[in-house]
């Protein structure tokens, strides 16, 4: 009993380090001057043996003199190859899953093309999506169903890469992948083409966006295509497609109904699908859903809810929020990945106020103050990897700051300046962001100083503290206490209900009842009365 105790516990310990990969945190110097430009990915999958075989060829612009190439991969894979430029060079490939490269001579800055050639057996995913990795199962009929997530963990689990939210491929990527005949192949882009030969058929997917590695990942499965065209708010038509399994086929055409209805309600407020050179789609998994660039993940069963007597499903339009917050507006570091998950959350809030009107809308953020934890800042510091990064308040409290923001700002300034942030090119696919873009972009727009609002919300656990203290039978004195500027708020008494800008310097009221502060709730808050 106990050696088989201890052998549990090795087991478990090797599958949690094999799991609990992190991505980015402080960028390497040796991987700062290297630009990736493409990846392409061919690999060949084996469902019965759980293994994958093949190459990866990644395509970068060396921006300084080095004699150095620095690579993640996960060091549960076995390299056979590696070559530079066509010319096969010595490499170390060591248990902290980097792959470095050590060149005879120093290569000027130019072009390369680094080609790896691996294989073995992939981690498998602990808890998919939240802890990541490969998923080999079987759908309901007995057809292996192949999924794969890797958002905090990276790319690097699989294919090796530059593993670090700052820099995508500018050229977009190839995914060239080999299953036996009779299954389906679902990945990033445009399908290219399919060969078949020797009872294997390769499916060669194609993207000409920036793409993050967290996305460069493939679905495998006895898929039907279920299709259709959009047309999107600007009047382009663009491919929808959902890879479904045969037995879930009677409920496509419903799942592509919501679909579309999540379409248009995400491009009202941020504008154009993203994606229009290509496709918007979605394939069925084994996990719940993840926000795949061109491809969501969709494993939410079909269990619709009701917004306004319509039906809606959150998970679909959640990912497929994610192709605005996340995949088009990317952050630069996992610091700020409040950006992507806070202000995509924020999208959701806006199908409720589009379903079911504005009364629901701010229920709904009601309840999101209450299931706030503030037990980190939303934004820790600089160059944080993924775990750190990663807690419950980046999706509701930055949804939530959003929400704040608008009441300040109000909805005139607001939503434009939204949609700018989701639209300029100086905030999307290439260009990414940080939480200093975002608040100057909104103080410029509203003519406000925002950035002591956005440190106090995003950098810190407090709530903003409002004294209400009596100082007569029916007069008052509202003050801010941990605020140093003012802030209008919305203060109920016998007169009704106004706006009033607040600070530090107290403000008197006359009212026959206890001023009630922000009864709509706008604001994180602790109202003291004395």
């Amino acid at each position: 009993m106990q050696k088989l105790t201890c052998f549990f516990l090795v087991l478990i310990a090797i599958t949690t380090y094999a799991q609990n990969l992190k991505s980015g945190g402080v960028l390497k110097p040796e991987q700062a001057i290297m630009d990736i430009r493409h990846y392409t990915i061919a690999l060949d999958v084996d469902p019965a043996q759980k293994t994958i075989n093949g190459y990866t060829e990644i395509t970068l612009n060396l921006m300084q003199p080095s004699n150095i190439l620095l690579f993640d991969f996960w060091h549960g894979l076995t390299i056979k190859n590696l070559s530079v430029n066509g010319k096969k060079q010595s490499y170390t490939h060591t248990t902290d899953d980097l792959v470095k490269i050590n060149l005879p001579q120093t290569l000027p800055a130019q072009k390369l093309k680094v080609k790896i050639e691996y294989g073995g057996k992939p981690g498998i995913a602990e808890r998919a999506p939240w802890i990541g990795g490969f998923q080999w199962e079987k759908d309901s009929l007995g057809n292996p169903w192949i999924a794969i997530t890797c958002q905090g963990e990276g790319g690097k689990i699989f294919f090796p890469c530059k593993d670090h939210p700052s820099d995508e491929p500018n050229e977009g990527a190839d995914m060239i992948i080999t299953v036996p005949k009779g299954l389906v192949v679902a990945a990033p882009g445009l399908l290219q083409k399919v060969s078949t030969k020797n009872n294997k058929s390769t499916y060669h997917w194609k993207t000409n966006y920036t793409i993050s590695n967290y996305c460069l990942v493939f679905n495998v499965a006895k898929y039907e295509v279920v299709k259709r065209t959009y047309t999107t708010i600007n009047g382009n038509k663009v491919p929808m497609e959902y890879y479904v399994l045969p037995q879930n086929r009677h409920k496509a055409d419903k799942l592509l109904d919501l679909f579309e209805q999540s379409a248009r309600i995400l491009e009202k407020y941020f504008g154009e699908y993203p994606w229009i050179k290509e496709r918007m789609a979605m394939s069925e998994t084994p996990h719940l859903g993840m926000e795949h660039q061109t491809n969501i993940a969709y494993g939410n069963q079909y269990r619709y809810q009701s917004l306004g007597g319509k039906d809606f499903d959150w998970l679909l339009h959640h990912e497929f929020g994610h192709e605005w917050w996340a995949n088009k507006v990317t952050n630069k570091d996992w610091a700020h990945m409040w950006i992507q998950e806070g202000i995509c959350v924020f999208g959701d809030a806006m199908a409720t106020r589009e379903l079911a009107g504005e009364d629901a809308y701010l229920q709904r953020m009601k309840q999101t103050a209450m299931q706030t934890q503030n037990r980190f800042p939303v934004v820790q510091g600089e160059q944080v990897d993924s775990d750190s990064a990663y807690n419950g308040d980046i999706y509701g409290k930055g949804a939530f700051f959003m929400h704040t923001l608008r009441y300040i700002i109000g909805d005139e300034i607001f939503f434009p300046t939204l949609k700018k942030l989701a639209t300029d090119p100086q905030y999307t696919y290439d260009n990414m962001v940080v939480t200093a873009d975002v608040e100057k972009l909104f103080s410029s727009a509203s003519g406000k100083n925002l950035e002591p609002l956005f440190r106090f919300y995003l950098y810190t656990t407090n709530k903003l503290e409002v004294l209400v203290k009596q100082t007569g039978v029916n007069t008052y004195n509202i003050s801010l206490l941990n605020f140093d500027a003012p802030l209008p708020l919305d203060v109920t008494t016998t007169s009704g209900t106004q706006r009033i800008e607040i600070g530090k310097e107290p403000v008197k009221i006359t009212s026959d009842i206890t001023p009630v502060i922000d009864e709509k709730v706008f604001y994180l808050k602790r109202v003291i009365l004395e």
